[in-house]
């Protein structure tokens, strides 16, 4: 049976994917498809609040996917997957995914704690390795 952190692992590739997208599609709603189709050369125009908010969550996502990734490849390779690191993985996975409606919505605070949540969930994963 596979690990529970490399199956969020997998997971959170489609997460990402998400991100991406939801990005891409709101943007892209705003500036039009000849600026999507174009060389961007010219992106000066802010994004307006839900494109803004997406490119905002997709950054923030950003910052902290790499230590995900390095955390539960490297509990996967020394053998310590399950516990309190599957624990945090799922965590982080769970606090990750509600965090985009939270930002899109403009929620306050539960935003805040979503974002505190998943790095609980990393510190637990790499409490594991100890």
């Amino acid at each position: 049976m596979m690990p529970v952190e490399l199956i969020l692992l997998g997971a959170s590739t489609v997460l990402l994917f998400v991100h991406i997208m939801l990005q891409g599609q709101l943007a892209t709603r705003e500036r039009g498809l000849d600026w999507n189709a174009g060389p961007r050369d010219d992106e000066t125009r802010p994004l307006g609040t839900y494109a803004g908010r997406a490119a905002r969550a997709l950054a923030n996502f950003q910052e902290t996917y790499p230590a995900f990734v390095a955390l539960a490849l490297g509990l996967a390779v020394t053998g310590h997957t399950g516990g309190v690191g599957a624990i945090g993985a799922g965590l982080w996975f769970a606090a990750r995914l509600v965090y985009i409606p939270l930002y899109l919505f403009g929620i306050r605070y539960i935003r805040s704690l979503s974002w505190l949540a998943s790095i609980l969930g990393l510190l637990l994963m790499l409490i594991r390795f100890f």
